[in-house]
């Protein structure tokens, strides 16, 4: 399978440069070239345009920042769907509202190319080491196709429904992540006022039932959340502003969880 790659940021350059070093013929296209330098050794070609880097490909790889990047790149009229040939599949790894893929897979069709939306979790270290997480969600056989592709650089990569489900499934866990930010930071809070220090309390509780994702990464950070804030904040609080429409549109109460993700999202706007 010959494979594009768009997005060479700090997850998807190690992605890519994966699917390189498992012998994928793999084309890449950048809006800046200092994007490409680092894969001047290695065997991938280089795109002038999204709509070239399609034409080589026949499976599209998207890792760019939000819904209005994926749209660009993939509908610009130098875009994606201008290069791709019948039978060809997109695969956005970029997180973005499930609505975004149904709608890029509808305009699609009439091109028979498939859309499959396929979210991934863990960062640059995870996807340099072969271990993301992929939240996959689209037609079977597509994913299927893909699957081989996904594996030089996630593991596990489940699978979870229709189109869509996968950007649902991944806001959920960001969305969970920050609620989780909130009360890590208030039990360290806590313990510094009862006179134990957030490196000692965060010592105990990695190494307890209490630990999380979100305490190490706060402990790590000195016992705050504002290098968080500094670097992820915007994201965050993107995906849990998508997390509170979806569940509108639906008619579903999201409960205390949202509630907590506000209370990080406050935090981070008075450390700021």
């Amino acid at each position: 399978m010959r494979v594009g790659f768009i997005g060479l940021g700090s997850q998807g350059a190690p992605m890519a440069r994966r699917i390189i070093e498992g012998g994928y013929p793999t084309t890449l296209w950048a809006r800046r070239p200092a994007s490409l330098e680092p894969f001047a050794g290695t065997a991938a070609v280089t795109a002038e345009s999204p709509a070239a880097l399609a034409a080589r490909s026949d499976l599209v790889c998207l890792c760019v920042v939000g819904d209005a990047d994926v749209r660009e790149v993939v509908t610009g009229p130098d875009g994606v769907l201008a290069g791709l040939t019948p039978g060809s599949i997109i695969a956005v790894h970029s997180t973005v509202h499930p609505g975004t893929c149904r709608e890029l897979a509808d305009l699609a069709a009439p091109h028979r190319v498939t859309v499959i939306d396929a979210p991934v979790s863990g960062g640059g270290p995870a996807a340099a080491e072969g271990r993301l997480l992929v939240m996959a969600g689209g037609a079977t056989e597509a994913v299927e196709r893909s699957r081989p592709v996904f594996e030089t650089y996630a593991n596990p990569i489940v699978h979870l429904g229709e189109l869509g489900s996968g950007q649902a499934t991944k806001l959920l866990n960001n969305l969970l992540f920050t609620a989780n930010l909130a009360t890590a930071a208030a039990t360290l809070a806590l313990g510094r006022g009862l006179g134990i220090t957030p490196e000692q309390l965060g010592e105990v509780i990695t190494h307890g039932t209490a630990n999380s994702f979100a305490l190490e990464r706060i402990v790590a950070a000195g016992g705050t959340v504002d290098q968080l804030a500094a670097h992820a904040g915007d994201l965050l609080r993107k995906d849990v502003g998508l997390v509170a429409e979806l569940a509108a549109a639906a008619g579903v109460a999201p409960g205390i969880v949202l509630g907590a993700a506000d209370a990080t999202l406050a935090l981070m706007d008075r450390q700021r």
